[in-house]
């Protein structure tokens, strides 16, 4: 197949979902779960890709997106809230410091400034460090900043422990997709240049990779502040979905989930977090969320349906999962076009060429 048969394949297959998804948005009720299950789908998939980029290209065990996230939210959230809101938002704090309103596009490009700001500074001391070390100081640096921002010293600011609200957020579906489309389409086209490259070789051998020209901290550290960059806009993303912010949301648990997303779909699979990314909040949101209510069969109440137990079975599946897939669900390969058609098209010509 040639590249520019796969290029126009792509195109049609972006068209066809663009419209499915606008279709749907026409005739479901906007309250419609598959809504939930597709914007924040769209949203986690974008994070679990950015984690990826890391933990599966270029072998840095970090644990702080959801740190970075916290950030990227309430940046997002700070500089949009309307001037004339602001009193009632900040109503501990005197209306807040900051007294002006940033368009959400421009807003959201700098909350992926800011998280990466962060982590240019975090990554000065923590990159030096490896393997499970380095897990736990940017897991630890999640917590800081958690409780950081709810510190009421700085409350003209973050409002500290109070809710964010009254920012502006999109409500269309396109725009959750488009988004988060665009910003893994910029990491996919990273990984296959040559930093991504670079990335790999440190990966998979880091004294090969220096003994090769690449300068480790430099390349360790630009795969650090990219990933946050984009876990910061995903964090914008999920404070516009939810309509409000606060820092108590972003626990550690926000962490180990988009972790296993990543796990399941694969790490060093780009399809494979988002497939994953899907599968998770279709499954903890929706599919299993009916064991979570009471439910009676006549007189008879079914056993162990009760709150909670939607966790139990989730587990589960996991279990299983990682079981029979011990490499995730795409392992290390990608779902694409050429993936597809080239095989058939291989197996065409082989079958030409025999009968001749």
């Amino acid at each position: 197949m040639s590249r520019k048969t796969e290029t126009v394949i792509n195109v049609v297959l972006i068209g066809a979902l663009l419209l499915v998804l606008f279709i749907l948005e026409q005739t479901l009720p906007s309250t419609h779960m598959i809504f939930t299950v597709l914007k924040k789908g769209a949203i986690y998939a974008l994070v679990a890709v950015s984690m990826n980029l890391l933990n599966g290209f270029t072998g840095l065990f970090s644990l702080g997106q959801a740190g970075f996230m916290l950030v990227g939210a309430y940046t997002y959230g700070v500089l949009t809230i309307p001037v004339a809101d602001r009193a009632n938002v900040y109503m501990y704090f005197n209306g807040g410091l900051i007294q002006f309103a940033l368009h959400p596009i421009i807003a959201i490009v700098l909350a992926g400034v800011m998280a990466g700001i962060f982590a240019y500074l975090i990554g000065l001391p923590v990159l030096r460090l490896k393997s499970d070390y380095l897990a736990i100081a940017t897991l630890g640096f999640a917590e800081i900043i958690r409780a950081i921002f709810q510190w009421d010293k700085l409350g003209p600011i973050t409002n500290g422990s109070n809710l964010l609200r009254s920012y502006p957020s999109y409500k269309s579906l396109l725009f959750y997709f488009i988004a988060s489309g665009v910003c893994i389409a910029l990491i996919v086209m990273l990984i296959n240049s040559t930093y991504g490259r670079a990335f790999k070789a440190i990966r998979d051998d880091e004294v090969a990779a220096e003994a090769m020209g690449i300068n480790l901290a430099h390349h360790k550290q630009i795969a650090f502040v990219v990933s946050s960059f984009f876990a910061g806009v995903s964090g914008a993303l999920l404070a516009m979905y939810q309509t409000s912010v606060q820092a108590a949301m972003f626990k550690s648990a926000m962490t180990y989930e988009i972790l296993l997303i990543v796990v399941i779909g694969g790490i060093g699979s780009i399809t494979g977090s988002c497939i994953s990314s899907f599968l998770f909040i279709i499954l903890s949101e929706w599919v299993l969320r009916f064991l979570d209510s009471e439910m009676y069969i006549g007189d008879v109440r079914v056993p162990l349906l009760r709150s909670g137990f939607r966790k139990v079975v989730f587990a589960v599946i996991i279990m299983i999962i990682v079981l029979f897939f011990r490499k995730g669900i795409m392992g290390t390969n990608e779902f694409s076009v050429r993936r597809i058609f080239g095989r058939s098209a291989d197996k065409k010509a082989k079958g030409g060429s025999a009968n001749e």
